[in-house]
């Protein structure tokens, strides 16, 4: 077992260098004061979010943005509480563009049908996708609008961070937000991109239509992101960029319970295993197999206690290469780390593993009501 370990810790820990080293080759991009001319098609689909519409449509209301500049298409998913309801009424009392629709079905994915639906019937070249329980910065418009001006971009994916009361769980869900997003902000860096989220993610449509949108993909639940950005890397491999603006920042709800936090690594973790990127896939491997060594390491030392030494290398060496990933991580966000539940959750992170891995070998999952399978 210990050539094994050496083997994980090393290509784990190389991974990790190389992530910050990418981390830290994007320039934070400081948003001059240019004149706003792009225009945005900004989509949001939802799914009983009468809790959450609220917060959003005040972000809406709120963005620093010549309104004849935008539009907001919000795409109702067969929701069953009162989400529509609320929309309808606020919509009324804002002086903004803004549309709601009802997601017509013809896939297994009902986010990509509603992003498509909601493409389709856009007026602008410019695709803005979030979603319902986000809330928007005043200057996210803005800082797009000074990015696309300066490059020569064709797909831009942009930060997203979870909002935290300071408890284990949703700091335990800000952690992992910084430890992905210090993934895909490393992977852009070197000019392969292997992640992005949703919920701050902007394409254009002619490059929609022509990658064919969803088609291909459709058969898999989730994923509107990441394969969208597969598809975007094929066709224009030197046209992604990384938008790492605080101005651009959008932010994120936690989930209210660790089932349902587990649920929701299970879903992304589905569609992990059908990308085609290799990186994305090793990556993938070897964060598993990092953070099983560690959950085993009490059985080995308790079989092997004369190699006690070697798994006190290893543990230390793998808490200490995650600590600092989400130090430079959480730096860029602003945010304060708490060091005993950073630890703690350093910690329990192997066990949460073990669980998706679980979840993800049983092959279904439940979101928003509805059951998928991968």
């Amino acid at each position: 077992m210990i050539f094994i370990g050496i083997f994980i810790i090393s290509i784990y820990s190389f991974a990790m260098l190389i992530i910050l080293i990418g981390f830290r080759k994007i320039k934070i991009f400081k948003a001059e004061n240019k004149e706003a001319n792009t225009t945005f098609s900004v989509v949001i689909p939802f799914r009983n979010e009468a809790e959450n519409l609220p917060m959003l449509l005040k972000s809406i209301s709120e963005l620093n943005y010549p309104a004849h500049l935008f539009e907001v298409i919000l795409i109702n998913d067969e929701s069953t509480d009162d989400s529509e309801n609320i929309i309808s009424t606020k919509i009324d009392k804002l002086d903004l563009n803004i549309k709601l629709i009802q997601n017509q079905r013809f896939s297994n994915s009902p986010k990509k049908d509603a992003i498509t639906a909601a493409v389709k019937i856009s007026k602008f070249e410019w695709i803005l996708t979030t979603d319902a329980d986000c809330k928007l910065p005043k200057n996210w418009l803005q800082s797009f609008n000074n990015f696309i001006r300066k490059n020569d971009a064709v797909f831009i994916a942009a930060p997203v961070i979870y909002l935290s009361n300071g408890s284990f769980l949703q700091h335990f869900q800000q952690l992992d937000g910084f430890s992905l997003q210090a993934a895909t902000m490393g992977s852009f860096g070197f000019q392969n991109p292997i992640f992005c989220n949703g919920a701050n993610l902007g394409y254009k449509k002619s490059a929609f239509f022509e990658v064919q949108g969803f088609a291909g993909n459709d058969k898999i639940a989730s994923g509107d992101d990441m394969f969208m950005l597969e598809k975007m890397k094929l066709f224009f491999p030197n046209q992604l960029h990384f938008l790492k603006c605080e101005d651009a920042i959008v932010t994120t709800l936690p989930q209210k319970s660790w089932g349902d936090a587990i649920n929701q690594r299970v879903r992304w973790a589905s569609k992990t295993s059908k990308q085609e990127n290799l990186v994305s896939q090793l990556l993938g491997i070897f964060v598993v197999l990092a953070n099983l060594y560690i959950l085993f390491t009490p059985v080995f030392i308790l079989f092997q206690p004369e190699n006690f030494g070697f798994y006190m290398v290893f543990f230390i060496s793998k808490i200490g290469i995650d600590f600092l990933v989400l130090w430079v991580s959480s730096r860029f966000f602003n945010q304060k780390m708490k060091i005993f539940k950073t630890i703690l959750s350093i910690f329990g992170y192997p066990v949460i593993t073990l669980l998706v891995l679980f979840g993800t070998f049983r092959g279904k999952y439940n979101w928003k009501g509805r059951r998928f399978g991968k």
